[in-house]
């Protein structure tokens, strides 16, 4: 076993005093903007910026994807070169960096931002991890760790958000689920309430032992699977600060259009456009709030020999009037795809002889992906072996994006994106690529190409639904937290998930409303479930089976309906909410970390949430109907109903199927739109029929 894939094991620990550390070689040199220092595993190229610091071991040999913005501008250093010691001063930060062996301090005017863990030392030798090493292709590096000090981020995780005591990996994976490490959207991105952030600028695998006890308590480990290093360090003062500075390296998600704030209405799946049609019909006759309604992957092609861009001609002779019929009743429209096309369909061979899928390097042919037929079952229908459309080649870039302009001109407004986590190391890219350092960028081209399909081609403007993500994702919204069990713990995972995506630069995410698998026809569950998402960015209905709320009876009907004609009131104050984040990073669902930097107490709930700046949320996650929440310091005041509670303290309280654990603080000011059923009637724009407010 390689010393990599010991570090990365489940229970790793590794023998770190077989691990060298790299050591400065040569006193630094100024090079521009730029200071460069010889090592012994090469020249490391450090620099300064606005946000902090950069370091990195030059420039991968295949491309960089775009994951970045824009490269940041460095500021102009002044340096102090000595034998064992180097010092870079610009706009008011320190990098400090000792020789032997190479370690760091990074500061700014009011002290210590973030360093390496020297002060980690072992009975035996000096570090108990070394500061930097050199693996086989591969790079470890260990930052320190104040005792108690919390790490957030990393992308969408379904367990504390709080990652201290955790190893976990930056790997996107169909997690089939929301109840293990593995998830969909990654970022190697994480960031500390003390005031610093990182993040390791890669396509590739990274594994994170924060404070993890086997490897150190006391230390922030990396192994980044990838023989260059490119390590940003934030210098931001909180939470918020930190994410406006990694998104502003990163990208800022645009507002979305205003229609895909209405509530999105899916399964899997609807088998025929007579069925899509009658669901149609019946929400518009029973007056249930809803914009969009979706084709779920089986629900318009042909799973045999998807996926080509072709309704399935048995069922839909005749697609654009299916689509007619559904535009006449002013809905919106979602179709599902996925980058494989099937080996049944002609389209793999003719995509395959002009290079266009990604290939098998043991043999130089189109690589024919085999599905793990396990989670399919009597569930779902088996899917054929298939080939990955390769994002790399210009060529087959340009044809994907173009093919959706049929859907486009046919009446389809949204993409459901999906998969994109199905990369395996034996696939070779056009780029020089292998998979393993492929398989996270992957779901960023795909997700690139999809939506700039519909910035081109879509008349109602641009919006996706991915489901895999990696670094920049937020770029192109939005995401859902894909496939949780239809139970009362599913429910807390996703919503967690949520605000981990939010903690990790990106604003947009919903949850599969009512859970996807194994439902049990629960109502309670189902009306929760809703009245939480009617506090995300967006909100989708969906699972395996109906999620119409009339599906689960009269009393679930009712509490859903008015959950939904709530948040249909809610869009102005959603709408300004994304405004905020487009200029700042910010999530529509803040966790209380970040809602509430100032108020360490209010960090350990984890399961509440702030909608926006004013509506603090908390979810309802038990049958019994009983929440216990925690107040921040203040006055604040129940929503909608106005009734008064102090703040600076828990309070537990017992719901009515209909009620919300919702509250603004006093002086709070919510702007409130008018009843409507779909945002159509308020002609594309956010109108304010009046104001909320606590008096």
């Amino acid at each position: 076993m390689s010393v990599v894939q010991d570090m990365v094991g489940a229970a790793a620990s590794p023998n770190w005093g077989r691990i060298p550390a790299v050591t400065v070689t040569a006193k630094a040199r100024l090079m521009g903007d730029t200071v460069l220092l010889e090592t012994d595993a090469g020249p490391l190229w450090l620099t300064l910026h606005d946000f902090g610091a950069r370091l990195r071991t030059g420039e991968r040999a295949i491309g960089g994807y775009g994951l970045l913005a824009a490269e940041p501008a460095a500021l102009t250093p002044t340096l102090e070169a000595e034998d064992d010691r180097t010092v870079i001063t610009a706009g008011g930060l320190i990098l400090t960096l000792d020789h032997a062996p190479l370690s760091f301090t990074l500061t700014r005017a009011d002290g210590r931002v973030v360093q390496s863990s020297p002060s980690d030392g072992h009975f035996v030798r000096r570090f108990r991890l070394p500061p930097f090493a050199k693996l086989d292709g591969a790079w470890f590096v260990s930052l320190d760790l104040r005792s108690g000090e919390p790490v957030y981020g990393l992308g969408e995780k379904w367990g504390q958000l709080d990652h201290r005591g955790q190893l976990l990996r930056s790997r996107n994976e169909d997690a089939l689920g929301v109840n293990g490490q593995w998830s969909y959207k990654n970022t190697p991105f994480a960031w500390s309430p003390e005031g610093w952030g990182l993040l390791v600028h890669t396509p590739s695998p990274v594994t994170h032992g924060v404070g993890y006890a086997p490897w150190s308590q006391r230390a922030y480990g990396l192994v980044v699977e990838d023989d260059h290093l490119d390590l940003f360090l934030f210098a931001g003062g909180d939470g918020p600060a930190l994410l406006e500075q990694y998104t502003g390296l990163t990208g800022r998600a645009p507002v979305p259009p205003l229609w895909s704030l209405g509530v999105i209405l899916s399964k899997a799946y609807y088998r025929t456009p007579e069925e899509v049609i009658a669901v149609a019909t019946e929400v518009r006759a029973k007056g249930m709030p809803c914009d969009t309604i979706t084709f779920d992957g089986r629900a318009w092609q042909d799973t045999d020999t998807r996926f080509a861009f072709e309704w399935d001609p048995k069922r839909f002779r005749d697609p654009a009037a299916t689509l007619a019929t559904l535009k006449a009743m002013d809905f919106k429209i979602c179709a599902w795809e996925y980058p494989l096309v099937s080996v049944n369909n002609p389209l793999f061979d003719e995509l395959a002889a002009k290079g266009w899928l990604l290939k098998d390097r043991r043999t130089g042919e189109a690589y024919r992906y085999q599905w793990d037929l396990e989670p399919f079952g009597p569930v779902l229908t088996p899917l054929p072996d298939s080939g990955l459309i390769d994002f790399t080649h210009p060529d087959a870039y340009a044809y994907w994006r173009d093919c959706h302009k049929p859907l486009f001109d046919a009446g389809v407004d949204m993409i459901k994106a999906d998969f994109g986590e199905q990369v395996e190391p034996d696939m070779l890219a056009s780029n020089g690529e292998t998979g393993h350092a492929l398989h996270n960028v992957y779901a960023h081209l795909y997700n690139r190409c999809v939506y700039e399909a519909a910035q081109i081609y879509c008349p109602s403007g641009p919006f996706l639904f991915s489901r895999a993500s990696w670094i920049g994702a937020q770029r192109y919204p939005a995401q859902w937290g894909g496939d949780p069990q239809a139970d009362w713990e599913g429910m807390a995972g996703n919503l967690r998930g949520g605000l981990s995506w939010g903690l990790s630069g990106a604003p947009y995410y919903a949850t599969d409303v009512g859970g996807f698998y194994r439902d049990q026809r629960d109502p309670v569950l189902y009306v929760r479930w809703a009245q939480a998402a009617v506090f995300s960015a967006h909100m989708r209905l969906h699972g395996i089976g109906p999620r119409e709320p009339w599906s689960y009876g009269p009393e679930a009907e009712a509490a859903t309906l008015a959950a939904l004609k709530l948040r249909y009131r809610l869009i102005p104050y959603l709408h300004a909410v994304m405004e905020t984040a487009a200029a700042t990073g910010l999530p529509v669902q803040r966790a209380m970390v970040l809602a509430c930097p100032d108020d360490r107490a209010a960090w350990a709930f984890e399961d509440q949430f702030f909608c926006g700046p004013d509506l603090l949320v908390a979810p309802c996650l038990n049958p019994a109907g009983t929440v216990t929440v925690y107040l921040p310091a203040g006055q604040w005041h129940r929503f909608p109903d106005g009734a008064a509670l102090e703040g600076g303290r828990a309070h537990t309280l017992t719901l009515a199927l209909d009620e919300m654990a919702v509250f603004a603080r006093a002086g709070a000011r919510i702007p409130l739109g008018p009843e409507v059923e779909h945002t159509g009637a308020l002609g594309g724009r956010p109108v304010v029929a009046g104001y909320w407010t606590t008096g």
